[in-house]
């Protein structure tokens, strides 16, 4: 399940990193709170979500956004 009816309990800051995992885990969700490319590692595996929008909720279990190629801004973790 990827968050539930009454909404995520947590919501982190993210600063994206090429090496550096979430320190809380797999997030349920990722808010975009600017437009641009997100490069989130998702299952180890790096996935680039091009032109996600601004306000977007991206239901993903990441456990890290990497900082190459990562355009969006203002991405929070969900959990």
């Amino acid at each position: 399940m990827l968050g539930n009816e009454d909404g995520y309990s947590r919501a982190v800051v993210i600063a994206p990193s090429d090496s550096v995992n979430f320190t809380d885990g797999a997030c349920h969700a990722l808010y975009v709170g600017g437009t641009g490319n997100i490069v989130a590692v998702v299952s180890g595996v790096a996935i680039t979500f091009n032109g996600a929008v601004a306000g977007t909720i991206l239901r993903i279990r990441a456990t890290r956004v990497n900082l190459t190629n990562t355009t969006a801004t203002g991405l929070v973790a969900l959990y």
